[in-house]
């Protein structure tokens, strides 16, 4: 399915508390046409003002009326989350992009999900998707809190054999270990979450061999000792070759030449500036590839990755 990057107006028809701090906003197409299609794991752009930032989705694909965010409220955030609790209102109209999915569900033999705090809410859709599937999977829940734990209860409520949910302060960290030993050959483990959370999960799966799938709300840290260089991007439609200057990106430098490409984030977490690659090797530093996708050399994300090779030849 292709993604959908044109705008479109939206209006808020609910806004409501799913958890202390979180609230779900439910949108539908502004003329009254049905949504955009989408499948688990994707997210969309709310523009909010002058900010524009990422919300994965977490109702039902099969719903073509309207489109759910869980929004947490982040004190110490950028203004997204805050503008979405105190200003957002029912009827309000919005502007939005996507949906994009850089996260999307494969087949596997059995699933395990991890979440961490809002991390739920990307996964949601999934376990809706596995259960119709009579697929077996298993949910590990942590939070801080249970009143902090959006959609929790009913979860638990719907599958009391297949969730568990563990609030830091009832039960410590999640016991990681545990859950991937218990699981059997072939099972896909995805986990979105802190960073804390995920670079566990990385870690224990790596030692374990286990195929993993996460979803980065922040960008991952880059090795403040990493190299940065300038290097040369060749545009394989035109043969046009742009330098790449110490200080800037690859996607800066683009827009310095007047080259038209699709970003949001500009942090390599949402995906949306993916370009192929055609020769030379990428310095992968997104938070998007996995590492059999980075080891493959032949996509990046052109607003934080640079290049290994003095030349990268892009699919542009």
């Amino acid at each position: 399915m292709s993604e959908d990057r044109t705008p479109r107006r939206m209006r808020v028809i609910g806004k409501e508390s799913v958890a202390a701090g979180v609230v779900a906003v439910t949108l539908a197409d502004a003329d009254g046409g049905e949504v955009p299609e989408w499948e688990p794991g994707a997210h969309i752009d709310l523009v909010l003002g002058d900010i524009t930032r990422q919300y994965s989705l977490c109702g039902d694909p099969a719903d073509r009326r309207s489109l759910t965010v869980a929004v947490l409220h982040d004190p110490n955030g950028r203004g997204g989350s805050a503008y979405v609790h105190d200003k957002l209102e029912v009827g309000d109209l919005i502007p939005i992009d996507g949906p994009r999915n850089a996260f999307g569900l494969s087949t596997a033999e059995s699933y395990l999900f991890v979440a961490g705090g809002i991390g739920i809410t990307p996964l949601v859709p999934m376990l809706r998707a596995v259960d119709q599937q009579r697929r077996p999977w298993r949910l590990l829940y942590g939070g801080r809190a249970r009143t902090s734990m959006a959609f929790a209860g009913d979860l638990a409520a719907t599958h009391p054999d297949r969730v568990d949910v563990r609030p830091q302060d009832e039960y410590g960290l999640l016991d990681l270990d545990a859950a991937l030993d218990a699981l059997e050959p072939g099972a896909a483990v995805y986990c979105c979450g802190p960073e804390p959370l995920l670079q566990a999960i990385e870690n224990a799966c790596r030692a374990r061999d286990l195929t993993l799938h996460v979803e980065r709300f922040t960008p991952r840290e880059i090795d403040p000792d990493a190299p940065v260089t300038s290097f040369e991007v060749e545009l394989a439609s035109t043969g046009e070759v742009v330098t790449v200057e110490e200080s800037e990106s690859v996607l800066d430098a683009l827009e310095r030449r007047g080259v038209n490409v699709d970003f949001s984030c500009r942090e390599g977490t949402c995906g949306t500036c993916e370009v192929a690659v055609l020769a030379g090797r990428p310095d992968h530093r997104d938070s998007v590839l996995t590492d059999d996708e980075k080891a493959a050399n032949d996509a990046m994300m052109i607003c934080v990755s640079r290049s290994c090779t003095p030349r990268i030849i892009l699919d542009l």
